[in-house]
């Protein structure tokens, strides 16, 4: 599956150095997911009328079947870019208003101004560009339930309800109300996708609910804190400054540090 906003390219060219060349070339301008290569011409038609691309690259000069055949058999060929060694072929490209004609070898210049051209004929794609970058610097919505199955049954769980995550013999935990439950999600990711104004690592083994902590005993390498269910979770060493602070500034008993 091509990234959102990138137009879908499909190459096709007898030369498979060149066709190579080509690929990497408009794969690192950032701007083009190439979904297929063809070597063979007639193979490429086929494909092409089962799925259209964004754009095709194609060679004029091939065994079985030019460019310009290939492009005339397609019933609804998609915007063309001609690649050729020879510049006598330019004014038979544009008879079939292909988009641009390069010549060989493809140089950055003219690729650029290929992609510039085709994306003024894709306006969307530059709006699903936006969009999906846009979406990329947003940060995503917290979870508030997940999910554990047994078999075929699905249980669901308020994150709301639970007082701490961990992690036990690969397995990870959601703890509630005397209860636990496996998911199907690391805690790595279970962090990511937490509130963070609710939830920390207080171990490399648990995330907690702050909300469901009554207490913190110790102090650096015996912490542990005290949940309203009667739990009693280890902190990390490194983990106990941002806990006092997240809670308020909690302090330990007098002697601590």
């Amino acid at each position: 599956m091509s990234a959102p906003g990138l137009l879908r390219a499909v190459l096709v060219d007898d030369e498979p150095l060149a066709l190579r060349r080509l690929a990497r070339m408009l794969e690192e301008t950032g701007r083009v997911t190439v979904v297929s290569t063809y070597t063979d011409p007639v193979e490429a038609a086929e494909a092409l009328r089962a799925e259209p691309p964004d754009a095709l690259f194609v060679d004029v000069s091939m065994p079985g079947m030019s460019g310009f055949e290939l492009v005339r058999a397609l019933p609804m060929p998609p915007p063309v870019v001609f690649t050729t060694a020879f510049d006598t072929y330019a004014l038979q490209a544009f008879e079939v208003s292909s988009v641009d004609y390069l010549l060989k070898p493809v140089d950055a210049r003219g690729l650029t101004r290929a992609l510039d051209k085709l994306a003024r004929m894709h306006p969307m794609l530059a709006q699903e560009r936006l969009r999906a970058l846009e979406a990329a610097l947003q940060p995503p919505t917290p979870l508030s339930r997940l999910t554990s199955r047994t078999g075929t049954r699905v249980r669901v769980v308020e994150l709301a309800d639970a007082t701490h995550l961990y992690a036990e013999d690969r397995l990870v935990y959601v703890a509630r109300a005397g209860r636990t439950d496996v998911v199907d999600m690391s805690l790595a990711e279970l962090e990511r996708r937490l509130d963070p104004t609710r939830w920390l690592r207080i171990h490399r083994a648990t995330l907690v609910h702050l909300d469901a902590i009554v207490e913190v005993l110790g102090g650096y390498g015996d912490a542990r804190v005290h949940l309203k269910d009667g739990t009693v979770l280890s902190v990390a060493r490194d983990r106990l400054r941002e806990l006092r602070e997240r809670l308020g500034g909690t302090r330990s008993p007098a002697g601590r540090p």
